[in-house]
């Protein structure tokens, strides 16, 4: 895709926030980046630092801006609200960033009431929901970064553990963005080849123990990160990248991006983690992919767990 033309809109110059610029810069995905903060010598700062390499990517024009600046952008991406600090869970940071977005996204509707917004502030799947209330867009129109990340993690771990390319390994994490989110064992494959039968080929061990403590490692890796480096932002800024980069180019890719349930797996009317086809219409259909029992249960435990949050926050 040429990006002539394509504006995307950052609201939230933290680590996040100016590492995605950077990577989406790198993409040549974009002509123009805009860059909104609270802080505005903060992301002006960040703006002229990474226009300061603009010479080195595909031409593209980085500045700090106002919510009027982000008129008619492409997709904006939400980062802004207060970090997770070492020992505090992501479900901590609600009320929190709840009444920041209460002053953000209408703001950002008001200059751009036919873009997608792309949100990946934590605890993503509430404030995805907010987002999705606030705004009054339609429900494919507001997006989480949901379990990409994830996912990823997952894929990396069972690359470390089998030795083959992440990239040749077919599995997700569903659910909530955290410590309830659910790895969808029953229907992982490597090179095609169902988990169980490749265990058996390779003579590995993948029994349900083996399982739970991989799923543990993934639910724990954000929390050791920042607790060796005190936030994350690499990886996440890769995996919006991923985003932007389906939603653009129309892709029709499949990520485990955060959705609302409209009824799937007998579940309505929360923002979680699941398969979805991604393209320039933002969210064009959520799969509802095979799971056995006790993922599907956990499944809806991890959504019982996000409900009862909305319920109390009375959106």
């Amino acid at each position: 895709m040429n990006n002539k033309g394509v504006k995307i809109s950052i609201i939230g110059a933290g680590f996040v926030g100016s590492t995605i610029a950077f990577s989406i810069m790198n993409s040549g995905l974009a002509s123009e980046i805009v860059i909104v903060d609270i802080n505005k010598d903060k992301a002006l700062g960040e703006a002229m630092d990474l226009s300061h390499g603009a010479s080195f990517v595909k031409p593209v024009y980085i500045r700090q801006g106002e919510y009027k600046d982000t008129y008619d952008s492409n997709i904006v991406i939400v980062t802004a609200g207060v970090g997770q600090k070492p020992g505090e869970s992501r479900l901590d940071l609600i009320s929190k960033n709840y009444s920041i977005f209460k002053s953000i996204i209408p703001e950002i509707v008001k200059y751009n009431s036919n873009s997608i917004i792309l949100v990946v502030s934590n605890p993503v799947d509430i404030l995805t929901y907010i987002t999705y209330k606030l705004s009054g867009l339609k429900p494919n129109m507001v997006i989480g970064s949901g379990t990409v990340l994830d996912t990823s993690r997952l894929r990396y771990i069972l690359n470390e553990n089998f030795n083959v390319d992440s990239r040749n390994i077919h599995s997700y994490i569903m659910g909530e963005h955290g410590d309830s989110e659910i790895a969808t064992w029953s229907s992982t494959t490597i090179g095609g080849v169902p988990l169980d039968q490749y265990c058996k080929l390779m003579n590995k061990r993948c029994d349900k123990k083996y399982q739970d403590e991989i799923l543990d490692e993934v639910r724990s890796a954000a929390y050791k990160v920042i607790d060796k480096k005190g936030s994350t932002y690499y990886a996440v800024a890769l995996a919006v990248r991923r985003i932007v980069e389906a939603i653009l180019r129309d892709e029709n890719s499949i990520l485990t991006i955060s959705s609302l349930f409209t009824g799937e797996y007998g579940i309505d009317g929360v923002y979680m983690g699941i398969p979805s086809v991604i393209g320039s219409s933002g969210i064009k259909k959520t799969i509802e992919i095979p799971l056995n029992e006790d993922e599907k249960n956990s499944l809806i435990h991890s959504a019982d767990t996000l409900k009862d949050i909305i319920k109390k926050l009375n959106i």
